[in-house]
């Protein structure tokens, strides 16, 4: 693989100066991002003085832009990533010899494409330190040997950096009860044990995590709450990998703050295994979990090979239910082998076993997304429906063998954005969905019971999107 070709540093200027590295985040699910605390705090660890700039919530600042010599692009998701490719493009009109550097997840999978045209390098898996790395090697003014660089080793983690962005109050928050709470985003681990073939992660970690020492969650969780946080998002792919590190995690938590919340993520394969635990996360403040549930069919969950299956679901709503934690779900709805019946019932389930006000309505509307390396190329079951790969999509063309269900992806797709455009109560735009499903599939239509207009709504997070 080639990268354009980067000049190297004046001899006159040093990365060490103030803002010769900027640190660019494009979108973070609405959280303050790590995608920029991360590596700012390993840079400042060896003597650099990186600036940042969150495109997400700050304008396009053209003198920072023009100042860096070289810019690292934050893309941990889809969303960053298209975002991201778009920032380099103008990045590179406003200063054509600046070094650009994308990392993280979406960058080590769409290596090839960003290698031919939009990056200089790409970093991932745990890549900090090798960030460090090639910044030193461009600061002695060598232009790195290699343009990729995929690591699974464990780091000496500093405490993340955050004093350059912006405040904590201007990003997500916990709506509950009325009141919206700023709301603090840390790791405790990284990578994921498990090899969901959809799922980013497998390609990159191999089955591979790593601990964040306690130490250091706990500091970064006590100066988010200085800074305002009254609750705490636990990124962690999957915060139950390691137990017995997020028990005692949230146990120093609530000692030392019992008014703060906070929230995981957590697959359902692991709330039944560790079931015994939910009861003492909830006296702890955890206020929901979100959990990859994606389909209800069997046959969907079987070739994504989520590890789980429909009754599994219902078991694990009940163990969260009875501990006194709502589970938000997020769903894949639309992938080759799911049909019209399916998504007819999973709306009959979201309205049936009370989670209307636990789903976000853009959770029905997620269509499988195929990046270069997923885990889901190496098996013969998707080979049938796969289109070409989609260069600057960063994902493979895929077509349903039922015209039904992309004809529906399409409708519901444009039914969910008017309906949030308009401010519709996500419940009647859900029964609205349920409805229109109910037609496709051929069902009766109508006896959907919907909650009253005025009543409590369940803890939930400002962004709704959870990947």
């Amino acid at each position: 693989m080639t990268a354009p070709a980067a000049s190297s540093v004046s001899a006159t200027r040093s990365l060490r100066e103030p803002g010769a590295i900027l640190l660019v985040s494009c979108y973070e699910l609405g959280h303050q991002p790590l995608g920029i605390a991360w590596p700012q705090a390993f840079l400042e660890r060896a003597g650099y003085a990186p600036d940042s700039l969150d495109l997400a919530i700050e304008p396009w600042d053209e003198a920072r832009i023009r100042r860096a010599q070289l810019v690292g692009i934050a893309v941990p998701m889809h969303t960053a990533l298209r975002l991201g490719a778009r920032a380099a493009e103008r990045i590179r009109h406003a200063n054509p010899d600046c070094h650009i550097v994308f990392y993280g997840l979406y960058a080590l999978l769409n290596a090839e494409y960003l290698l031919s045209g939009v990056a200089d390098h790409v970093l991932g898996g745990e890549f900090e330190e090798a960030f460090v790395e090639l910044v030193k090697q461009v600061d002695h003014g060598d232009l790195p040997r290699t343009t990729y660089d995929a690591r699974r080793t464990r780091l000496n983690f500093p405490l993340p950096s955050r004093d350059s962005l912006p405040p904590l109050t201007r990003y997500v928050k916990l709506s509950r009860a009325g009141a919206e709470i700023p709301a603090g985003y840390v790791e405790a681990s990284r990578g994921c044990l498990h090899h969901c073939l959809h799922c980013p992660l497998p390609p990159v970690y191999d089955g591979r995590f790593f601990i964040v020492p306690r130490d250091v969650v706990r500091a970064d969780i006590r100066r988010l709450v200085a800074a305002g946080a009254g609750h705490i998002t636990f990124g962690d792919p999957d915060f139950l990998n390691g137990p017995g590190h997020a028990l005692r995690l949230v146990r120093a938590l609530h000692a030392e703050f019992p008014h703060v919340t906070y929230d995981f993520t957590a697959k359902i394969e692991h709330l039944l295994r560790h079931r015994a635990l939910m009861p003492e996360f909830a006296a702890t403040g955890c206020v929901f979990v979100v959990s990859a549930i994606e389909s209800l069919s069997d046959v969907v969950l079987r070739n994504l090979e989520k590890g789980h299956t429909r009754a599994d679901v219902e078991v694990a709503l009940d163990i969260a239910r009875r501990a006194g934690i709502a589970v938000r779900p997020s769903f894949l709805p639309f992938t080759p082998w799911a049909t019209l019946d399916d998504y007819a019932e999973l709306l009959d389930f979201v309205l049936s076993a009370d989670l209307v006000d636990h789903v976000d309505p853009v959770q029905l509307t997620i269509r499988l997304l195929i990046p270069p390396r997923s885990a889901l190329l190496t098996r013969s079951a998707i080979q049938p429906f796969l289109g070409e790969l989609d260069d600057a999509g960063f994902a493979y063309r895929w077509t349903h063998p039922d015209p039904r269900m992309d004809a529906l992806h399409t409708d519901v797709t444009a039914l969910v954005a008017a309906s949030a455009a308009a401010g519709e109560d996500p419940a009647v735009t859900i029964s609205r969905l349920h409805a229109l499903a109910s037609k496709r599939a051929g069902r009766p239509v109508g006896g959907v019971r919907l909650p009253p207009p005025e009543r409590p709504i369940p803890a939930r997070l400002t962004e709704p999107w959870f990947c």
